[in-house]
């Protein structure tokens, strides 16, 4: 599914700034410092939630576009029943390697 979040984010730091990374997941530059660094004080599951759910993205293969791991589960849930165009997008997500396994928490 998607990408490790550290990797997300040590990407993220290096293409702009540790402080615009940051900024971009709402958290304070020094928490991503000291993640980015190996020695964040505490548990970083909210912190890796967030980085997942903001810089971490799958291929739609219907949209043909990249979509957060929560707009993907979004999408693949429920079976739509008021848009043609959201029944396709349903259907298409079922056969999707990419569809979220059912209990598997999203970001």
């Amino acid at each position: 599914m998607p990408r490790d979040w550290l990797a997300l984010l040590t990407e993220e730091a290096a293409r702009t700034s540790i402080a615009a990374a940051a900024r971009r997941i709402g958290y304070a530059r020094p928490s991503v410092s000291l993640a980015l660094a190996g020695k964040y004080p505490g548990n970083t599951d909210k912190l890796a939630a967030r980085v997942l759910e903001v810089l971490g993205t799958v291929e739609c293969q219907h949209l043909g576009l990249a979509v957060t791991p929560a707009r993907c589960a979004d999408a693949s849930g429920q079976m739509p029943t008021s848009s043609p165009a959201a029944l396709r997008l349903w259907r298409s997500c079922q056969g999707c390697p990419h569809k979220p396994r059912t209990g598997e928490a999203t970001s």
